[in-house]
């Protein structure tokens, strides 16, 4: 069995502790951008599952400027007792500006002097050259990554929650990110509706296929205001259940190329407007359900995984 540090999948501590030496945290910014599937440009009102925080309901002030919102993420961290930290564009999609604005806004996190990585979450169809250039270039003062919503790679599910993009977009956004060697972290949902396990498993199996650095797993959250709270409410899906979920992700971390590292196994909605599953507010009692699970079964990091899949064989 392969472990990493204290558990048995590459953790995004465990990446963090190997490659700065030290303890690193993350804190979040809200940049004010908005995204195209909310002004018009490919649709309005966003992902079905999309809140009006745009993913960013744990960000810092957009009122604030970009080293005000850095220092107040830092002074919330104290507990941490870290030295170095990753500022974490985290609100809507975070290239979705002009290039002036863009070279500006990550240029200031970078400048900070306790900013390690600069992380930037956005949309595939949302990285011009002229943006990948821009990042390029900044990867060189200090690592930047790009965080990239994929969450299934199911056509079907796609278009149920409205997501925008067809996943070639997908394909070939990280062909051109690896080609200028940035690194890219890869967003999946689980408990999508319509989606059992065998589908989950197809986009780990693909995303096995493709040079991707990280991946988040992702509960399901409906929340309030929200189009999918609408047809929850509407009994049109159920949620997962904690044993489900638990089994599901499991399953992931087995099939998961052990070379990926595991960013998040779960994921906590703002308490006030959670309304399913309620069990996900419990994020410890969560993460060591999971924890206790792997172990049970004997679980590692791509025990299961098929190794004779090579990264971007897609393209054949």
């Amino acid at each position: 069995m392969r472990y990493w540090g204290d558990k048995p999948y590459y953790s995004f501590s465990h990446y963090l502790k190997q490659t700065f030496g030290e303890k690193i945290h993350k804190v979040s910014i809200n940049a004010g951008m908005s995204c195209p599937n909310r002004d018009g440009k490919i649709g309005r009102g966003g992902c079905i599952f999309c809140s009006t925080g745009g993913s960013g309901d744990f960000a810092g002030n957009v009122n604030n400027s970009i080293t005000e919102q850095i220092n107040q993420g830092i002074a919330g961290t104290t507990k941490f007792n870290a030295n170095k930290y990753i500022a974490y564009f985290q609100a809507f999609t975070n290239t979705y500006a002009p290039i002036d604005y863009l070279t500006k806004i990550y240029e200031e996190a970078i400048a900070h002097e306790k900013i390690s990585v600069v992380s930037i979450a956005t949309r595939p169809d949302c990285l011009s050259d002229e943006v990948i250039d821009l990042i390029a270039r900044l990867n060189k003062k200090k690592p930047v990554w790009v965080e990239l919503g994929l969450q299934t790679i199911h056509e079907d599910t796609a278009e149920y929650i409205r997501r925008g993009y067809p996943l070639d977009c997908f394909h070939q956004a990280v062909k051109k990110l690896r080609e200028k060697g940035i690194t890219v972290i890869v967003h999946v949902i689980i408990g999508l509706p319509g989606e059992d396990k065998k589908k989950v498993l197809e986009t780990i199996e693909y995303l096995n296929t493709m040079d991707i650095q990280g991946i988040k797993l992702q509960l399901l959250h409906v929340l309030e205001y929200t189009d999918m709270a609408k047809d929850y409410k509407a009994g049109k899906f159920e949620v997962l259940s904690l044993e489900e979920y638990t089994d599901y992700v499991v399953s992931c971390i087995a099939n998961l190329n052990p070379n990926i590292v595991i960013h998040r196994i779960t994921g906590d909605g703002p308490k006030d407007i959670l309304i399913a599953p309620l069990w996900s507010s419990r994020k410890m009692f969560v993460m060591n359900t999971i924890h206790h699970e792997l172990k049970v079964r004997n679980i590692w990091q791509g025990c299961q995984w098929n190794r004779t899949n090579r990264i971007d064989e897609m393209d054949k």
